[in-house]
């Protein structure tokens, strides 16, 4: 999970100072916005294609986290 949000920057000089992926001008929001507006991650990786499905997942655990949910790691066997 940890390793997940390695992949979100944040860089006071770069884009305000929001939550971005991997250093990249993109930001977290904007890849929210896109699942809000009903895209599927294959969609938003056609988008976007300097994002990985990680990238994505890491911005999905950061909105998880702010909005101060719960989360709980299964391992499967």
């Amino acid at each position: 999970m940890s390793v997940l949000l390695n992949r979100i920057t944040i860089n006071p000089r770069q884009c305000g100072g929001r939550p971005c992926i991997r250093g990249m001008r993109i930001r977290v929001s904007d890849v929210l916005d896109l699942f809000v507006a009903g895209l599927s991650a294959e969609e938003i990786l056609e988008e976007m294609p300097d994002l990985e499905a990680d990238d994505l997942k890491a911005s999905l655990l950061l909105e998880l986290l702010a909005a101060g949910e719960t989360l709980v790691e299964i391992s499967g066997d």
